[in-house]
Order: C-alpha cells, then structure tokens, then sequence
C-alpha cells in the first residue's frame, strides 16, 4: 500500500465516523447551524431589518422572514454589487457565481469566505465515501478528469464572477491538483469542439481512476474518446477506471447509454450541487436509496409541499417535521447570505433515517435535459419573436428535449407547431431563428451552442386539431385543460409524435 493510499484510508475512517454522527443527529445539526447562522448575520443590513437579535426558535424565524425567491433577494444583491459592505453576510462575497435567472436574466448568488468551504469539503466527501465502501481502492492512484466550465472570471462590482464549476477549479486541494484533468490551459479553451478533442489527447494515455461531469458533456467525451481509439467501451480504454460521477441533470434519460459506452466494473455516482451549496450527495453503492442531505454544511434547510409553495403564507417544514414521500419545495438559509431562499428545485425524502432525498423536478415549467435551465417564458418569447418574423399563424406549441440514443448524433430540442393555413414558409428558418433566439435569453443554452453540444431544433409542424386530438385522448378535452408548451420529459411529445399521419421528421 502506497502512503496516498494510507492516508486516503486513514481520511475515509474519520469521514465515516463524522457521517454516522450526521445520519443519527442531523435534527441537532440543523438546529445548530440555524442558530450559527443568525448570530452570524445578526448586525447585518438583512439580519437587522429582520430582526435577527429577537429569533430564539425556528418558529420565531418563519414567522419573521418569508421564503423569497431571486427577485426578491436582487435588491440586495444590487446593494452588494454597488459597493456595500456586511447586506447578506458580514463582509462581502469572495465570488459570485453567475447562474441563469427567471425574470431577472443572469443571477449572481454570492459565495463567501464560510460558504466556498462546504462545496470544496462536499465533493470531497464523495469521494471519501466511495473510499470507505472500497478500502483497497486505487482511485487516488490514477489521473482524476472533471470536466468543467471554463475557469475563467470577471468582475462584477469588483468581486471575481463565473460559473461555480469554474471557480471551484480555482480551489482545487493540492493533495488533488497532480491527479487533475485537464489542465488549466485545456480548461481555458472556449470553443468546445477543439477542448474536447484537446481533453481526449490530454487524458487518452493516462491511468484514469474517475470521470466526473455532467451527462451530456460526458456523452460527447466518451463519443470522440471511443471514435479516437476504435474500442467498445470507455472501460477497455482506461482499465483502471473505477467511478464516474454525474450531476446536474435529471440522469435517467442518459442512463441505458452512457453505461453502455462506459461498460461493465464501473461505479456509478450521482450528486446534487447548486450555486446556492452542494445540497446533497449519494453516500451509498445503491442510487435507488437516494442523495444524502448535506446537514452540516452551513445550510438551513426548509421544505414547502408543492402543491401549497403559491399559497399567501405556505406551511413550512424543518427536517423534524417532513414526511417521505411528499414533493417538497426545497428552501435554504445559507452562510453564503441566502435567507428562506427558494431554491426552485422540488424533491422527496426517500428515507428519514437517515435523511435522503431525489431531486423530482423543478417549481417552474422548465427544460434542463442537457443543464441549460431554459424556462416557459424564454421559450415562449423565442416563439414569440419567430411568429412576429415569419407571419406564422400559430395555434398551440409543445417543446421537449430530444435525448440521442445513437453515437454520432448531437442533443436537440424538438418543437411541436400546431399553425393554422399556410404552414410553415421555411422549416430550417425558422428551427435556425428559435435555436438562435433561446440562445440569446439563456447562458446555459448559449453555452451548449458555442460548445456545439446542442444541434439546431428539429421542428414538427400538426395538422389543425392536433392538440385537440391529443387532450381528447388524455382525457383532458374541456374546461381549462391545455396542453403544456415545454417540458422535462418526452410523454406529450412522443404522443404527438404518434398523431402525426407520416410522422415525418423537419428542420
């Protein structure tokens, strides 16, 4: 045994220790952290409008300050940004990460001294926990691979600005930085298709142990790693991989491709990191026991049925009070200076001892099927702006991500159009301006254009009745029912798909 192996041992012991005392008190952590963090900010501008001296119990806490979501923390963000001192959090934040927004366009979620720690210290408690279930493991051996955002920053009212992936590569631990890949320099590469193939040459002879991104980034590496070499899997070009880590995206769409392309011996590992913190991560080999909640990382968290998340004053549940099984709105108070922030993701609590979560959805209509967070209103301006340019007639419209499922063939977004007369004058047009316009009002969505990632839109124009058609067929024709114009998931897509008499394919 190597003394990186010892220690790696040695480090993976006292994270479980630490962890079984999480899983049996997390009531008692989060009770402690809530406390920490009002005395914390009790002198801030924030702490002392809400009267932070005053909250001795959680119930003094809700009753005194409301869930807000980004619209209504941006005034103090704003206040941050212009110059202002101890707003959210004593002092002011290390970085912003920049992240896609609702109304407000870009938002930036600060990161600060207390609150930078708990991602570092999460994502190494991964792979500690990896560690612990496999004590003979040579991971820390082998080359690392995270695949990630550009690492480079700019400031917004002279604090450092970027993608948390990206600042994140800035604090990489130094027992971690030889095994790292890429390298900064390939890191830095802004156009994807020359970063990918730079990646593949960096990492195409190295003794990979671990490969860590989101799905659809390790989609395309695996793709041109497996074009590059003439193998089957990605097992067979790096025998020595153990563990792929994935997160942020739904996985199971990716699922039955990606492992095949990975092949047999190879841990799957799913984690849940925001901008806001690193909410919670799977402490087990088995996915189905779900994500463990990070109750001891300077978070507070809060859960809203969703079904009540719009009611004037939604009921609010701390950990001691949620039941499994119900879909939760999941709210944070933070070290980072969010306050009862609505973190815009829903989950359910697939076990409470320990406590363990999955991520079911999103509060808002919404598409993220490659991580690009685009929303109902971006998606229905996009639509918008093509009917106002193009004279189109439109009736009704869906939009659902289309996952490949065949190598060589790039993500898309497929558009449903229900037009009445005269039909569509030019499909590729009209696919090119929608692709273009979504990219304009999304970051995220821009990104995977620049990265060519995503291809242009495929576009399906319905006969009349179309819709109609399909709402009789659901059971849903009459009242106020209507067909929803984006979603997650493909069920109203592919059942479109099947009213189309020659089902054939445009754009």
């Amino acid at each position: 045994m190597t003394i990186k192996q010892w220690g790696a041992r040695w480090l993976a012991r006292r994270y479980a220790r630490r962890h079984r005392r999480e899983q049996e008190s997390a009531v008692y952590y989060q009770s402690l952290t809530l406390h920490a963090l009002l005395a914390e900010a009790e002198y801030t501008a924030f702490g002392k409008a809400h009267g932070f001296h005053d909250i001795m119990t959680y119930d003094d806490y809700r009753r005194t300050v409301p869930i807000r979501d980004y619209e209504g923390l941006k005034p103090y963000i704003e206040r941050i940004i212009a110059g202002e001192a101890d707003v959210l959090w004593p002092g002011r934040p290390l970085y912003f990460a920049k992240t896609s927004g609702t109304t407000s366009g870009v938002k930036y979620i600060p990161l600060t001294k207390a609150s930078l720690p708990s991602h570092l210290n999460t994502a190494r408690n991964v792979l500690l926990a990896y560690l612990q279930r496999h004590p003979d493991s040579r991971l820390v051996e082998g080359k690392m691979i995270f695949l990630s955002g550009t690492p480079e920053l700019e400031p917004v009212g002279g604090i450092l600005t970027g993608r948390l992936s990206g600042i994140v590569h800035h604090h990489i631990p130094a027992y971690l930085r030889r095994n790292r890949l890429p390298s900064f320099e390939v890191n830095m590469i802004e156009d994807w298709e020359q970063k990918i193939e730079a990646v593949v040459k960096e990492t195409l002879n190295a003794p990979m142990t671990l490969i860590s991104g989101i799905p659809p980034w390790l989609q395309n590496y695996f793709e041109v790693l497996l074009e590059r070499t003439g193998k089957s899997t990605v097992k067979e070009v790096f025998p020595s991989l153990e563990v792929v880590i994935h997160g942020g995206v739904n996985f199971e769409p990716y699922r039955a491709v990606l492992t095949e392309m990975v092949g047999p011996g190879v841990e799957w590992i799913e984690t849940y990191p925001a901008s806001e913190g690193f909410i919670a991560y799977q402490d087990t080999a088995d996915p189905e026991e779900g994500l463990f909640l990070n109750v001891n990382a300077g978070m507070f968290f809060e859960f809203v049925p969703v079904e009540r998340l719009h009611d004037p004053r939604p009921p609010r549940y701390a950990l001691d009070n949620v039941d499994a099984g119900v879909n939760y709105a999941v709210v944070i108070s933070s070290n980072a200076g969010l306050w009862s922030y609505l973190l815009g993701d829903t989950v359910r609590f697939t076990s409470l001892n320990p406590f363990r979560i999955k991520v079911t959805g999103r509060t808002h209509h919404f598409i993220s099927a490659f991580g690009e967070h685009v929303i109902a209103e971006e998606v229905e301006q996009a639509m918008t702006e093509a009917a106002r340019t193009f004279g189109l007639r439109l009736r009704e419209f869906h939009v659902a991500p289309y996952v490949p499922t065949a190598a060589g063939e790039k993500p898309r977004y497929e558009w449903f159009l229900e037009l009445e007369k005269g039909g569509l004058p030019d499909v590729a047009q009209v696919a090119r301006y929608l692709h273009e316009a979504l990219a304009q009002q999304n970051i995220y969505y821009a990104d995977l254009v620049r990265g060519e990632i995503l291809d242009v839109p495929r576009i399906y124009p319905l006969p009349e009745g179309t819709f109609t058609q399909y709402l009789k067929q659901a059971g849903k024709l009459g009242g106020q029912n209507k067909p929803p114009r984006l979603a997650n998931h493909r069920e109203v897509a592919d059942a479109l798909l099947a009213l189309i008499p020659s089902n054939r394919t445009h754009g």
